[in-house]
Order: C-alpha cells, then sequence, then structure tokens
C-alpha cells in the first residue's frame, strides 16, 4: 500500500541528530527527502565513531529512506540549484544558526516568494528569537539548560546527563508534529508557513510531574534516583540476581505486592498506610522490599507480579533489548542492505499503521550518492553536471 507522504518532497539542509531525525520519520512514512551535503566532508555524523566498514554508524542509524546531493551553499551557483529544489518541495527543514541562513540568503522569507505553498521548520539549539538565537546547540547544553539535569541521578552525585541524547530525539519528533499539522492546515488553505523548534523547547516541554511539582511548591525538584516523587513504591529494587522495576502506583497495586510479597502487615503500617506515607518513608520501605524479593531471581519475580496485576519489568543492556521476544514481535529490529557497509541493523518502526505502514525503502546514502539523479531530474545535462564537479559546486 501506499505511504501517508508518498508524494510529498523534502528538502533536508540538516546535520547531526535533530534535524536529520526528523527528515528519517518523514522518509520513513514515504516522503521523497532529499539531504543536502557538503562536498567532501557531508553531514558530521559521517566521522563520528564507531564505524561499519568505513561507515559512520551514527549516520547509518539516522539517514536512511534519503537521497544524498553534495552542494556548495557558499557558492552562487550550488545555491541557485537549491533554491530549484525548494521551489519544487512541500517542505524544507534546516538547522543554520538564525545569521547563517540569512546571509546564505535560503530563509523562510525568501523561499517562500518562490513557493507560497512550502513548509519550513528550522530546527536550533535555543530558538530563532531571543538572547541565545544564535547560539551553538548540543544536547547535553540542552538537557542542562532545561533544568532536566537537574532532576536526573540520585541525591548527592551532582548533575547528571540522561543517557541518549534525549534532547535531540524530542526536538526531532516535535518538528515531526508541526509539520504534520502544518501539511493538514495546508489542505485546507493551500497556504505553507514557517514552523520553529529547539532543544531547549522540547525538553522544557516533556518536565512533566517535575514542572507539576514546582508548580504547585514553587520549590525547586530534587533528585530522587530511580524513586518516583508523588509515588512509592515506584522504582528499582534488587533481586536475588539484578535489579528490577516495580511500579505499584495504586493503593489495590500496593495491596496486591504486600499479598504476593508475604508482607501483609505492612498494609497497615502506619509508615506506608497512604500513598502519602509511601512516599514520605519510601528509603524505608525500599530496604523492606529489597529484602523480601532477595528469596527469588528477577525472571521469577517479573513473572509472578505481571502475573498479580502488579507492574514489574527486567532492566536491560542494549543486547538485552534486541534479544527480547517482545521487542522483536513489534519489529523494533530491522536491517537493510547498504552499498558499502553491507547488511546492516537498524532500529524498526516506533509507530505501526495498518494501511499505510511505515517502510525502509532506501538504506542510508553514501555522500551525494544520488547527485547526478537529482540534477538530472532538473534538467542538468551530463556535461553540465561534469562541469560543476569540475567547479566544485558539487
Amino acid at each position: 500500500m501506499d505511504q501517508p507522504l508518498k508524494g510529498i518532497k523534502v528538502i533536508d539542509c540538516t546535520s547531526a541528530l535533530a534535524g536529520p531525525y526528523c527528515t528519517l520519520l518523514l522518509g520513513d512514512m514515504g516522503a521523497e527527502v532529499i539531504k543536502i551535503e557538503e562536498p567532501k566532508a557531508g553531514d558530521l555524523l559521517r566521522k563520528q565513531v564507531p564505524f561499519i566498514k568505513g561507515e559512520g554508524a551514527y549516520f547509518l542509524y539516522t539517514n536512511r529512506n534519503k537521497k544524498s546531493i553534495t552542494l556548495n551553499l557558499q557558492g552562487e551557483r550550488g545555491r541557485n540549484i537549491l533554491l530549484k529544489l525548494a521551489q519544487k518541495a512541500d517542505i524544507f527543514v534546516e538547522n543554520f544558526r538564525p545569521q547563517v541562513k540569512h546571509r546564505l540568503r535560503i530563509d523562510y522569507a525568501t523561499l517562500k516568494e518562490k513557493n507560497p505553498g512550502l513548509i519550513y521548520c528550522s530546527i536550533s539549539g535555543f530558538g530563532q528569537t531571543g538572547p541565545l538565537a544564535d547560539r551553538a546547540g548540543f544536547d547535553q547544553i540542552a538537557q542542562g539548560m532545561s533544568g532536566l539535569m537537574s532532576v536526573t541521578g540520585f541525591p548527592g552525585s551532582g548533575p547528571t546527563r540522561v543517557g541518549v541524547a534525549i534532547g535531540d530525539s524530542i526536538c526531532g519528533i516535535f518538528a515531526v508534529y508541526g509539520i504534520l499539522a502544518a501539511l493538514v492546515a495546508r489542505n485546507r488553505t493551500g497556504v505553507g508557513q514557517f514552523i520553529e523548534t529547539s532543544l531547549l523547547e522540547g525538553l522544557v516541554a516533556v518536565l512533566g510531574f517535575q514542572v507539576a511539582n514546582y508548580f504547585a511548591t514553587e520549590k525547586a525538584p530534587l533528585q530522587l534516583g530511580n524513586n518516583h516523587g508523588a509515588v512509592a513504591p515506584y522504582g528499582t529494587f534488587k533481586a536475588k540476581d539484578a535489579y528490577i522495576n516495580i511500579a505499584a502506583g495504586t493503593q489495590q497495586m500496593w495491596e496486591r505486592l504486600c499479598r504476593v510479597l508475604g508482607t501483609e502487615d505492612l498494609i497497615q503500617d502506619s509508615r506506608f498506610r497512604t500513598i502519602a506515607d509511601r512516599v514520605k518513608n519510601k528509603d524505608e520501605l525500599k530496604d523492606i522490599l529489597d529484602d523480601q524479593l532477595q528469596e527469588k531471581i528477577s525472571e521469577e519475580w517479573v513473572k509472578t507480579l505481571n502475573e498479580e496485576g502488579i507492574p514489574c519489568g527486567s532492566i536491560y543492556t542494549i543486547d538485552q533489548v534486541f534479544n527480547d521476544k517482545q521487542v522483536l514481535h513489534q519489529k523494533m529490529l530491522s536491517e537493510a542492505d547498504h552499498s558499502s557497509a553491507g547488511k546492516i541493523k537498524m532500529v524498526g518502526f516506533p509507530v505501526k499503521m495498518s494501511h499505510t505502514p511505515c517502510k525502509i525503502t532506501l538504506p542510508p546514502p553514501c555522500l551525494g550518492e544520488h547527485t547526478e539523479e537529482i540534477l538530472e531530474g532538473l534538467g542538468f545535462s551530463d556535461e553540465a553536471i561534469k562541469e560543476l564537479r569540475q567547479s566544485g559546486v558539487i
């Protein structure tokens, strides 16, 4: 079946992770994504370790379902080719600093004149205006400035980064969210629009119960380790062989947990009678539960507790994740054949669609792999393409 974004053309002027992750998701949904890269250098992730037969693994992870063309945007001829591509595009995504895109004259106001229906998405570290607009933004910097690092880690550990580039990924997802909404609006009005999002905004938007806590108390939340700030027992506990997560989020779950563990006396214990009591005395409660959990290995507890309706799960290493039966059943491990790296493993599609499913139609491209194909589509002859290459335009 046709994919949901079949027929939609995307010009991708992004590098690193947030922008490429946005366009990856659009490509997975069937959009034709044309990735613009610098001649010789390309996306900076192409040179980041580790490598798979010479190809940057991080680049391969974020750039399937795209075509690559190299263009020197510092010169007028390269810029003019980009403008021709943008004239025929539905979506334009970039992550230049604000002053750079204006200097290159590929800002929204310029492109809108030639293509009023264009949906133009700017991704940045901190936004397009304001005192920090032109500051370079990276995931860890945004994690720190968003408040996320202040509530991550254990008491006394100091600020702690989330173990993945969560700011980049969330920013890319919010960008897709805005782009798809703009496509719906364009279907109704025929007019495109300018969209912007940033690493900082995306992380602030998902601070969740920590923000609710602050708004309610006017006190900055503290680090809680693996505990929850409003529910207990809800966190990481030690079984005989390994740690497991238990989330007894309701009074009924708590009482069932006590019965399964053989600690029914705790139900009426004044220290743990209500959720508020258990949160107040969570450290004492954890010690008691850890002692009881030593009776069985983690796998047994995960099975038993879930059978009793008590949310519980293993804590996997990454290699274990991609051997888990549920992860494999949901097809979150996929493969693609790359022209130089060979068969490569890829993360599957997190959204399943019954009539218009996501697909891998193209492996991650080699640098400039589709330059000739794209230029021929714009009407350039073989001789003209050869001259562009000799002149360093491509």
